[in-house]
């Protein structure tokens, strides 16, 4: 469900003073520029390379091109030789997509014994991206800088994991998500404000009765049903009880049925993201389990019990894995292991993780489930693939959003799991469980995860910067008193920054 590459635009900055022949020179240089971004493939966007820029209406023009054309969703800028920075404040002004300055030149090397005033005039960017650095700040600009030769794979690391971020940005502000039902009842971190999540981020939460969804699932053509049953068949090692001619087939049949319905629900709608509730299940048969996992692994957000803020972050950190290695799911901190060995965590839901995380075939299984009141549901189990990855968690705070991520280590189970029939995940948390933890409660970071082996920190933090959403990472180098100033701190700043 991934959509078409989209576009990051390259602007380039000058100013007619140098006049033709030099800015022929610039324009053949900057296109060499976004040529080298453009063929890396590490960046998931088609990078367009602009005219030069030079006068104050062409980039008012150009920055209102770009926020209104839903290809784009990002700029570039660069400042060649040096572009009065004057020039750029109406068109900062009205740049509705992110921004990167990078600060780069055409050459790697100076031409030492060459060198002349000549081409002093034409490789100023060390001049030019400081004019434009001044202006961004005045105006209090978001973006990110990223300084260094365009050559350099740690350049197009960082440029990479913008556009990511920009891309999670992007497939936000047109998100439609859909609740069946409300939330679970009486618990505080998956309530939120639904209003200023639209402000904010874009995407719109909308919520449906659950027999809604039930009428679309009872109306599902029985082709459609044993088609995914015969895709469960040849993709999953299913129980004995599960397969053709098992005493619960039906089982496996009203899942399918219940997966069917849910995708013919949201493709109907346009939502690419959802949330459940075990104590809403209206006239479904058993609590959605094979099918949620399947259609996290296709890329839709989810959220457990109503919890429609996790739902979007799944979305957006999908979006941002999209092409990557590793996989990206829902998750839950459910339970410790302090010892004997290095204490860790056990991360499982009731039966809703991705088989993205997967680290062997799934098995498909059937269980009674002792919450719901419903048929036994049928689900994947298996257990998550070892390596590193994170943790991250968005909780409304009462004035702001606030984004809380976790370094981690998953690390295979002590021992085998074989009376927890769920898919699950073991993790060591950096810098450690009691400082990870401390630190995860402190800053009121919900219990609700989306856990990534495909982002990292980097990207996340850029895409918390273009969406002006705070942001706390808990890593290696954590230390719980510097941590609770960095809360105080941006308390302060984030009041002051909304200005009510």
């Amino acid at each position: 469900m991934e959509s078409d590459v989209a576009e990051v635009w390259f602007l380039t900055g000058s100013q007619g003073l140098y006049g033709e022949e030099t800015l022929r020179q610039v324009a053949d240089q900057s296109k060499r520029v976004a040529a080298v971004l453009d063929e890396a493939r590490e960046i998931p966007a088609t990078i367009v390379w602009k005219p030069v820029l030079t006068s104050a209406e062409e980039i008012r023009r150009m920055c209102s091109e770009a926020s209104t054309t839903d290809a784009c969703i990002g700029v570039i800028a660069w400042m060649h030789t040096f572009s009065p920075a004057k020039m750029w404040i109406n068109g900062l002004r009205i740049l509705d997509v992110p921004l990167l300055h990078l600060h780069t030149q055409a050459n790697a090397s100076l031409p030492w014994s060459e060198l002349d005033m000549d081409f002093m005039n034409l490789n100023q960017a060390a001049h030019g991206d400081r004019e434009f650095g001044h202006i961004q700040s005045r105006l209090g600009t978001t973006r990110t800088v990223v300084a260094g030769h365009v050559g350099d794979p740690a350049v197009i690391s960082r440029v990479a994991s913008w556009t990511r971020a920009a891309t999670a940005r992007a497939e936000i502000r047109s998100l439609r998500l859909v609740r069946f039902g409300d939330n679970m009842r009486n618990v505080a971190v998956t309530e939120g404000d639904k209003v200023e999540a639209q402000i904010q981020f874009g995407a719109s939460v909308n919520t449906y009765g659950v027999n809604d969804l039930v009428a679309v699932v009872d109306a599902m053509p029985d082709a459609d049903v044993d088609g995914l049953v015969a895709e469960y068949d040849d993709t999953y090692e299913l129980a004995p009880e599960l397969r053709k001619g098992g005493d619960r087939r039906e089982s496996l049949r009203d899942a399918a049925r219940i997966e069917a319905g849910m995708r013919q629900f949201l493709n109907d709608g346009g939502y690419r993201a959802f949330t459940t509730n075990f104590e809403d299940l209206g006239g479904l048969r058993q609590l959605p389990g094979i099918a949620v996992q399947r259609l996290m692994a296709d890329g839709y957000g989810f959220g457990a019990e109503g919890d429609w803020k996790t739902s979007v972050l799944l979305r957006a950190v999908k979006a941002m894995a999209s092409g990557l290695p590793g996989g990206t799911s829902f998750m839950e901190d459910y339970t410790y292991h302090y010892a004997p060995g290095e204490p860790k965590i056990l991360g499982a839901h009731m039966l809703e993780v991705c088989p993205s995380i997967a680290g062997q075939v799934p098995s498909g299984e059937i269980h009674p489930l002792s919450i719901g009141d419903r048929d036994d549901p049928v689900r994947l189990v298996f257990d998550a693939l070892p390596g590193p990855a994170v943790v991250v968690g968005l909780a409304d705070v009462g004035d702001r959003f606030r984004l809380v991520a976790n370094e981690i280590d998953v690390v295979p189970p002590d021992e085998p799991l074989p009376r927890l029939p769920v898919a699950r995940a073991v993790w060591k948390p950096r810098p450690d469980l009691s400082t990870s933890a401390e630190a995860w409660i402190t800053a009121g970071a919900p219990h609700h995860t989306v856990l990534s082996s495909a982002v990292d920190l980097e990207t996340l933090n850029d895409f918390a910067e273009m969406s002006g959403t705070e942001f706390l990472a808990i890593d290696g180098g954590t230390r719980i008193r510097d941590f609770i100033k960095e809360i105080r701190w941006n308390h302060a700043y984030h009041r002051l920054a909304r200005g009510r």
